[in-house]
């Protein structure tokens, strides 16, 4: 964790932007969102309704205004926590990667970031607050002083050629990829209901072997399916190997110019198949044939090196109404994280991992 000097960011007109809550149909954010540069699926109303039914959360449309008219937007939602209302965008635990605020090129980010706080505060009574946005520096909320952690992460440039993008990963991986098809894996894209039960069968199976319970449960995967399949903005992948039998599944978002790596999982005994690195590589292809230029692979994880990608850091801020609150938050992060090894190794002597309930913070990487 970092904090950043205790010091608010000067402007020449420090009290001239406004956020007012957008009262519309998140069909009508549709519309907006597509026009705004920078969006990410995170955004998107699809998006916004799958969190907002998996979380019990109220979506949050603003609109950022000053005396020369819109300046631009900001996407959240809002969740009670022991009665008080908590703004995130996201929080952890969501299952969600960059939200936050889309705004004109000329706007100072710290004083769209302190109208935001006034907003959440103020206009929605919330006693906490949440944000994480690519397009955030750490210098942005250094200036106002306010205390963030950094969510550290992967990316690889889809502009490139492909024989380039295989160039750039380790041998191990391109003999991998190249191994696969000849043991006769093969990568399909899955449209059917049974996928859910499948990658979530599979994902019990990854926290069993390390004696954990998934931070999220089934419902989680079919809440997201029922939102985001359908609108061809998430690329679901199944590796089946000689015999028929599905291997390895995986989920992979994509909007705007960025496709996401949303969770993966493998079956208990998928053997020297090693599927994991011809699933990244066939959607790595697809998004980057329909027009995507850059993979964000989501948090940490140093095998995401060898398939030739960059680190990338992006503050995550948090600003709290109450100074009790942010001990309160560290709480209940420990506790769940607790929780996910007792459970985890509890269970892992039956042959069953429960998944766990996430709460206003938990150990997942989002």
């Amino acid at each position: 964790m970092a904090r950043g000097n205790a010091q608010t960011a000067r402007s020449t007109k420090p009290n001239a932007l406004m956020f007012t809550r957008v009262d519309r149909p998140l069909s009508v954010w549709s519309r907006i969102v597509d026009t705004l540069p920078g969006h990410t699926i995170f955004q998107s109303p699809e998006w916004l309704s799958f969190v907002a039914e998996s979380q019990h959360a109220e979506p949050v449309v603003a609109e950022l205004r000053d005396g020369s008219g819109s300046r631009g937007f900001f996407a959240g939602l809002m969740v009670r926590r022991c009665g008080l209302k908590v703004l995130g965008s996201p929080l952890p635990g969501w299952t969600t990667s960059y939200m936050g605020m889309n705004l004109s090129a000329d706007v100072y980010k710290p004083d769209a970031i302190a109208a935001l706080i006034r907003f959440a505060f103020e206009e929605l009574g919330c006693v906490h607050l949440e944000m994480m946005d690519r397009h955030i520096t750490f210098s942005d909320v250094q200036q106002l002083g306010l205390s963030y952690s950094t969510f550290a992460g992967f990316e690889i440039d889809l502009t490139q050629p492909e024989d380039a993008l295989l160039g750039r990963m380790s041998a191990t991986y391109r003999r991998r990829i190249r191994r696969v098809s000849k043991i006769g894996v093969t990568i399909e894209e899955a449209r059917d209901p049974a996928f859910a039960d499948e990658y979530y069968d599979q994902l019990e199976a990854v926290f069993e072997r390390q004696q954990l319970a998934p931070p999220y449960g089934r419902d989680r995967v079919t809440r997201l399916l029922a939102s985001v399949a359908g609108t061809g903005r998430l690329l679901l992948l199944r590796a089946r190997d000689a015999a028929g039998r599905c291997i390895a599944t995986a989920i992979f978002p994509a909007m705007n110019d960025t496709m996401y790596f949303w969770g993966g999982a493998t079956a208990r005994d998928c053997g020297r198949a090693h599927p994991n690195e011809a699933v990244h590589w066939y959607a790595m292809r697809y998004w980057k044939q329909r027009g995507i230029k850059r993979y964000d692979m989501g948090g940490a994880g140093e095998y995401k090196r060898k398939f030739g990608a960059y680190e990338i850091a992006v503050p995550w801020f948090r600003t709290s109404r109450y100074p009790g609150l942010p001990m309160m938050r560290e709480a209940v992060r420990r506790v769940f994280a607790w929780r996910q090894i007792v459970v985890g190794k509890a269970h892992h002597l039956r042959g069953y991992v429960p998944s766990l309930p996430i709460p206003l913070s938990s150990p997942s990487e989002r």
